[in-house]
């Protein structure tokens, strides 16, 4: 059965709290919530809710970045061949078309490659160096969202005279490949501070250099320089599917890209809506559940290659084409994950004792590798503890782990790598490759290791409200203010509130297990009524008419042009 959750009442410095809402001039419960935030000066309100691309800090300071955009500006004026090696999730198809379209504009000479993800697995390997790069002839190799492990395919580049430059966001390993640059914010000797960047936000990093780079050699003399800012769309599609923290840099990149996206000026992005019949504005959570979903889906069940084909096209026809292929591609994904994750809670209802364990490690030679990230995602949310599922095929298992914040997924993988044949990823999400025959052992090493970092109450997952309101506190300008703490996602979560004696005036299902209420709770003046939507429940609790307390998300219900307020229920 779930784990049960533990419920917090953030308690922010009053003082600080006044000081920040007289000086911003905003209602205390905004000043709190920026508070729980981490925002704890004047200054950093006002930057948090007057965002600027003007905000993006320099990349003067990213090792190796120099060193990059010399050889990227000889290799375009030498009309040398370059090409853009990608990953095949939504970051890596991002940060793959945002270099293209920046090289295409300077008229370099350029290409890219995007692995199967079945067929030849993460990141750039020494089989791509000669399969790939010395048939095409291939002079300059960047590689987007991957390459910081790559070192047997940096040898072998660096032997056929082949030069890389490897743009990433991962962790390092400790011994880095001989790349000709290295442009990473997690290099321990790089001062950049932009460490919570997504691949795409590195790969446009090296955009802006390389724009300035070209500029004071007199490049753009001919021609005017690119407006950077149209690109944006592109870094806040991979920034919010990689789950990144959407502050700082990533807080800009989000915003102004999301109003990109919603100003319909990239026709793939438009056909990839218009396609999942969504025709509202879009935020954040719309990025999250409806494009990243699309875009990874073909990178999950067959090639990336067309989702970058997406993004690139100018042409509506290709571009609607190729978006029904996503939709459907994604239908599918949605079905086989299903599948196995009915499978997984299916077998831990008749195998109860596994839930003892603080992680769960499974794996089936059925299972589709290509969803199983999805899937612990959902085992981990389910269950509060560290989850690994393998796919297994001929005498090798390769699986996909989540973990909670309590767990650091990379390091815990790090201490089994004995055991392993192949592991990388970050502390919430990895990838693993393993012979089958080591699975048990993994297994048994793993939980010792969880066991020695986890505490009990660990598997509690634990929900922090920001602030308790009564119902007369809700208003339509208050709603408008909670919009402007956006974009939420990761690092800026979306606030959650508590109120207390909540009467059930009416109540319905819709859909397959969603409740559909209208709420009241009284003052000393009036009653407030307001609608409210309960997802996913469990039909089997009994329908009640009385709620001691409730936490909630309020937001705008938006339809057929109208918009009223409604409470997205979290837990009752």
């Amino acid at each position: 059965m779930p784990m049960e959750k533990k419920w917090h009442i953030h308690q922010p410095d009053k003082k600080l709290v006044d000081k920040i809402s007289r000086a911003i001039k905003c209602r205390p419960v905004i000043a709190s919530i920026l508070v729980n935030r981490g925002i704890f000066s004047v200054k950093e309100a006002h930057a948090f809710l007057n965002i600027s691309i003007d905000d993006l800090r320099p990349p003067f300071s990213i090792k190796d970045i120099e060193i990059a955009a010399n050889r990227i500006y000889d290799a375009i004026l030498r009309r040398e061949k370059i090409l853009i090696f990608g990953d095949y999730d939504a970051d890596g198809v991002t940060s793959t078309a945002l270099l293209m379209e920046f090289f295409r504009y300077t008229k370099a000479d350029v290409s890219y490659y995007i692995p199967d993800r079945l067929k030849e697995g993460y990141g750039l390997q020494k089989k791509h160096i000669s399969e790939i790069a010395l048939p095409n002839n291939i002079n300059l190799i960047i590689t987007v969202d991957c390459g910081s492990s790559s070192n047997e395919a940096v040898i072998a580049a660096n032997d056929a005279d082949i030069d890389i430059i490897i743009t990433d966001h991962h962790i390092v390993p400790e011994k880095l490949p001989e790349a000709l640059a290295i442009i990473s914010p997690k290099r321990s000797d790089c001062s950049s501070g932009l460490s919570n960047l997504a691949g795409v936000g590195v790969a446009f990093y090296l955009v802006i250099y390389l724009r300035k780079y070209l500029r004071d050699l007199h490049f753009w003399d001919t021609h005017p320089e690119p407006n950077l800012k149209n690109l944006c769309d592109l870094i806040a599609l991979g920034t919010v599917a990689d789950m990144v923290p959407l502050l700082g840099e990533n807080r800009v990149f989000t915003k102004i890209g999301l109003d990109l996206i919603n100003s319909g000026s990239r026709i793939g992005i438009s056909a990839l809506l218009k396609a999942g019949n969504y025709r509202d504005r879009l935020d954040s959570e719309d990025i999250a559940f409806r494009l990243a979903p699309r875009i990874n889906a073909m990178g999950r069940i067959d090639n990336a290659k067309e989702a970058v084909e997406l993004l690139l096209t100018d042409n509506p026809h290709t571009a609607d084409n190729i978006a029904r292929q996503m939709n459907l591609m994604n239908t599918k994904r949605q079905k086989i994950e299903k599948i196995i994750f009915d499978d997984i809670i299916d077998y831990i209802n008749k195998n109860p004792d596994i839930l003892l364990c603080k992680s769960i490690i499974l794996s089936h030679h059925s299972w589709h590798e290509g969803v199983l990230g999805i899937v612990a995602s959902k085992i981990v949310e389910k269950f509060q503890r560290p989850v690994v599922l393998f796919a297994q095929k001929d005498d090798i298992a390769k699986g996909s782990g989540r973990s909670t914040p309590y767990f650091n997924l990379y390091e815990g993988l790090a201490a089994c790598s004995n055991v392993l044949e192949a592991f990388g990823g970050h502390s919430m999400a990895a990838g693993v490759k393993i012979k089958i025959q080591n699975i048990s052992l993994f297994k048994q090493v793993f939980e010792n290791i969880v066991l020695k970092i986890s505490q009990p109450e660990d598997l509690l997952s634990e929900r922090y409200v920001d602030h308790e309101l009564l119902f007369d506190d809700i208003s339509t300008d208050f709603l408008d203010e909670i919009e402007s703490l956006k974009p939420f996602g990761t690092g800026n979560p979306e606030p959650i509130f508590l109120a207390r004696n909540i009467r059930v005036i009416s109540s319905s299902i819709v859909g397959e297990n969603h409740r559909r209420m209208l709420l009241c709770s009284s003052s000393d003046k009036k009653e407030y009524f307001y609608n409210a939507i309960h997802f996913n429940i469990d039909k089997n609790l009994p329908e009640k008419t009385f709620y001691e307390h409730i936490a909630f998300r309020l937001r705008w219900n938006r339809w057929n042009g109208n918009k009223s307020i409604q409470l997205v229920i979290e837990n009752i």
